[in-house]
């Protein structure tokens, strides 16, 4: 009868051990704020792809890209303003592969986005 439990909890415990990622296509990104104000709106890489109603230090749900990279064009939207960053181009960058990150994202005191690139 123990060899039988043993066995039962054995096969319950493997099939919990897999992770978000296996057999994952795609990339997914998630917004942070890293700031102190609330973000309304983040356009990320282009404007279909929106995070809405970030508030100060949550994240936003992953949003599945078909490609990306570790940086990208960011458009926050904060009450009437609009803060941008704007990469010139991705010559020499490799796209990032199938998988989950985060790009972190404040606001400097001049104005300007900051990025902070995570693997999850």
């Amino acid at each position: 009868m123990k060899k039988c439990a043993l066995f039962i909890l054995t096969i319950v415990l493997n099939m919990g051990c897999t992770d978000r990622d296996d057999n994952l296509e795609g990339v997914h990104i998630r917004v942070k704020n890293e700031s102190s104000v609330h973000f309304d709106v983040v356009e990320v890489g282009s404007s279909s792809k929106v995070h809405k109603n970030i508030a100060a230090g949550s994240f936003s749900k992953y949003l599945e890209y078909e490609t990306a990279y570790n940086y990208s064009y960011i458009n926050i939207i904060v009450g009437s303003e609009n803060y941008t960053l704007q990469p010139i181009d991705y010559v020499g960058e490799s796209p990032l592969k199938d998988g989950f990150y985060t790009y972190g994202l404040t606001i400097s005191e001049e104005g300007e986005i900051e990025l902070n690139f995570r693997i999850d």
